[in-house]
């Protein structure tokens, strides 16, 4: 009698943990969902408070988890306090702060460019707080990425990007890149925890680290309190960016590293582009398909030969 084969969820993942490429992809698409739920967000919430109810939500989410991983984790996190705040203040807290406050300022274009350049800051901390040199080809495949976001960005004629005016989002944008191209090299020296542990305590400390910018910002007359499409905002943002993203992109660097897994940073751009079309109804043109082509060869060129 032939017997339906049960689905094995823990080999799944198992095999799924396994495969860097794949689960650095995942990761970037859910990015990719982040700023869109980043622009959905203006009018419905204001920035800060979406981030302190995202690490909220997520750290309720989580600790059902994470009570056993913490308990027998404790000792490596009492030594390792510091280094779990910085991750929380500078790639939890801080850079979701300026990346929703970019969203409420700048466009689209601007911010795609300027995340785009994630990898080259991932590269230059690399080299001057480890002395890690990138590959050639590391750097020519993040040039060509960087040609395809800018292709993207500029709606296929790149002389566009001439005419770009900066703005203060756009400066906001920048930092929040530098501040996740630090906590992303820093996560080569990540002590032994198990992922529960590893996530929980940064997302506790960026709920605090959040929270004196929530309170000035309720004092502004310009305070938005979220309403229902703000609420569903903090949701998606709490499970997917905030979760699944962090520890996917944990583990993803763990295999390959900064600098290799770095340079999936700018899959974010192309796969924005690719849900604007799904959810607003945007047109796919020429353009996007040749930036794709030219960010995928880009990040694969950047595994070749590298040394990590």
């Amino acid at each position: 009698m032939n017997q339906t084969p049960q689905y094995n969820g823990t080999a799944f993942l198992r095999r799924l943990a396994s495969r860097p490429y794949l689960i650095l992809t995942i990761t970037a698409l859910l990015w990719a969902g982040n700023a869109i739920a980043g622009k959905f967000a203006v009018g419905h919430i204001s920035p800060f408070t979406l981030t302190s109810l995202r690490w909220l939500v997520a750290v309720l989410i989580l600790l059902p988890f994470s009570i056993a991983p913490l308990r027998r984790d404790w000792p490596v996190i009492r030594k390792n306090l510091p280094y779990l705040l910085f991750c929380g203040a500078i790639g939890f807290a801080l850079f979701n702060n300026l990346l929703y406050l970019a969203l409420n300022h700048t466009t689209a274009i601007n911010a795609g460019i300027l995340q785009a350049s994630m990898p080259l800051f991932v590269f230059a901390f690399n080299f001057m707080i480890f002395q890690i040199r990138a590959t050639g080809l590391q750097l020519v495949g993040f040039v060509l990425t960087l040609i395809g976001v800018a292709l993207t960005a500029s709606g296929g004629d790149l002389l566009n990007l001439a005419q770009t005016q900066f703005n203060i989002g756009d400066i906001y944008m920048v930092v929040a890149v530098i501040f996740y191209g630090l906590y992303s090299v820093a996560l080569s020296r990540k002590p032994p925890l198990h992922w529960a542990s590893f996530i929980i305590v940064p997302a506790i400390f960026a709920l605090l680290v959040s929270l004196p910018f929530t309170l000035w910002e309720t004092l502004q007359p310009q305070f938005v309190a979220p309403d229902g499409q703000g609420w569903a905002v903090v949701v998606y943002t709490a499970i997917f960016p905030a979760i699944i993203s962090q520890v996917l992109w944990v583990r993803g660097l763990d295999i390959i590293g900064s600098n290799r897994g770095g340079v999936f940073i700018n899959l974010v751009p192309i796969f924005a582009a690719a849900l604007a079309v799904l959810l607003l109804g945007e047109r796919f043109g020429i353009h996007h398909a040749i930036a794709l082509v030219l960010v995928v060869a880009g990040v694969a060129m950047s595994q070749k030969l590298a040394k990590v």
